[in-house]
């Protein structure tokens, strides 16, 4: 009997310590877990909800504000349409001019792998009666802007040595990043004729969360940012211009209605595209828009450090 008992004692005892290690181990992976976790699903929720919002708005921007861009009016950053683009002989080109000091730029990069066919569906609805009047933007350079360090409204010089700093500081941030997966919720035309994708957040760590990261490890950045916290949104082209088929007769309801159906036929080819999104890149943008307009830059890219596993 006393076998029996020392047996079952020293069983015990090694359960307890199997148990004991285990625990260690599982509290060691969740705090491993906990430092590189994405915010949980209640609060992309919220933050969806703040998109949805802001998407809603943008929907009506064109209605409430009338085709802006047909008055060569501003852009969305306060620049001139006259001032970024020459149109003659029949096609739109960058009217490219020196950023002083250069804008510092955090974006997500889209991959071609998404961007490819959504450049395609643009094109396909957009080019037949807006081909001479209409920017697309380069489907390699589909990104979602993050944050800038510098920007044009408010410059931030930087040294060599400081932007290497703003840079190392990037790279931290972007190695506790989990990859994003992203649905297209909608299609919008602005009344300054930017054509805007406008996505939502599936899972991986929400755009709030990034900008917030980027706003600690970037402390002498403009306080005014340019985009709202919560959006998650991509330029695809820039129309400048009168449809092919309008004339002096033709009168600003018909056109308006012209665009809501491109819009709408964009709508029902691509709303609802999946997409992952697992790399910013550090822009230093040496052209004012050089993103945008194919202009000179320096790229830093960056993979996301934290996997979706």
């Amino acid at each position: 009997m006393a076998r029996v008992k020392n047996w079952y004692n020293n069983q015990s005892k090694s359960a307890s310590l199997i148990w004991f290690i285990s625990l260690l181990i599982f509290y060691a992976i969740f705090r491993m877990a906990s430092k590189h976790s994405p915010l949980s699903f209640k609060d992309v929720s919220v933050s969806n909800g703040e998109r949805l919002k802001l998407y809603e708005k943008m929907s009506r921007d064109l209605d409430e504000h009338g085709a802006l861009f047909l008055k060569h009016g501003e852009t969305s950053q306060s620049l001139l349409l006259s001032d970024l683009f020459d149109m003659k002989n029949g096609s739109v080109t960058p009217a490219l001019k020196a950023a002083i000091p250069p804008v510092r730029a955090n974006v997500l990069h889209l991959s071609t792998e998404y961007s490819l066919p959504i450049s395609k569906a643009v094109k396909d609805v957009f080019s037949p009666t807006l081909s001479e009047v209409i920017w697309f933007q380069n489907s390699e350079r589909y990104h979602f802007s993050m944050f800038h360090a510098s920007h044009h409204i408010s410059p931030v010089p930087a040294s060599e040595e400081e932007v290497e700093a703003e840079v190392d500081a990037v790279k931290s941030v972007v190695n506790q990043l989990c990859p994003v997966t992203i649905l297209l919720d909608r299609v919008v035309l602005t009344s300054t004729g930017v054509l805007l994708g406008c996505w939502q957040v599936i899972s991986g760590t929400d755009p709030v969360t990034i900008r917030s990261k980027l706003r600690n490890a970037l402390p002498r950045a403009p306080e005014k940012q340019l985009y709202a916290p919560a959006i998650l949104h991509t330029s695809l082209a820039r129309i400048l211009g009168h449809p092919k088929n309008s004339s002096e007769e033709t009168n600003v309801d018909s056109e308006l209605q012209h665009f809501h159906e491109l819009v709408a036929r964009l709508n029902s080819r691509i709303v609802g595209t999946k997409a992952t999104v697992s790399e910013l890149w550090y822009v230093e943008e040496y052209d004012v828009l050089a993103l945008a307009l194919d202009g000179k830059m320096k790229i830093r890219r960056f993979q996301f450090g934290c996997s979706k596993a």
